[in-house]
């Protein structure tokens, strides 16, 4: 299975890599979202290490009941052969109505085919109000590619 682009990777095939995970984890749909990784990926988001496609689409179903209205910004930060390295910025509300903001950096490496085998991710949480949100739902087509404000 092939998820395009591939490596080795530019900076263009690098960013479209990026916005499409932004794009495909905004669905907050864990079935059209772990279909990018490889069988076997291994995952540490924060400090739980997570294996294969089977544990990343549990992992996520979990997330997604628990961080809701999820919206995602990411941004390339560098990348080479097969690596890419993003920072990102979310916001959710849980159960109670605290809106939170989280903060963090991925590191991804990815197969011949383009699919993810390896993502390290370190997430940093900040409660918000409701009046501090920037982030309203998926980016819209005319800010892909643009910087996101780090505060």
């Amino acid at each position: 299975m092939t998820r395009p682009p591939v490596p080795p990777f530019t900076a263009e095939t690098a960013r479209t890599k990026v916005q499409a995970a932004e794009d495909a984890w905004n669905t907050r749909d864990p079935e059209r979202v772990a279909p990018a990784y490889t069988p076997d990926s291994v995952w540490r988001n924060r400090d739980q290490f997570v294996t294969g496609r089977d544990e990343i689409g549990a992992f996520l179903t979990r997330k997604w009941e628990k961080e809701l209205d999820y919206a995602l910004r990411k941004e390339l930060w560098a990348f080479t052969d097969n690596r890419i390295a993003v920072r990102f910025q979310y916001e959710s509300h849980d159960a109670d109505g605290q809106w939170w903001r989280s903060y963090g950096n991925e590191l991804w490496e990815f197969d011949e085919g383009g699919l993810m085998a390896r993502r390290e991710a370190s997430i940093n949480d900040l409660r918000i109000t409701a009046a501090e949100r920037r982030i309203f739902g998926p980016r819209p087509q005319s800010e892909h590619g643009q910087p996101f404000p780090l505060a």
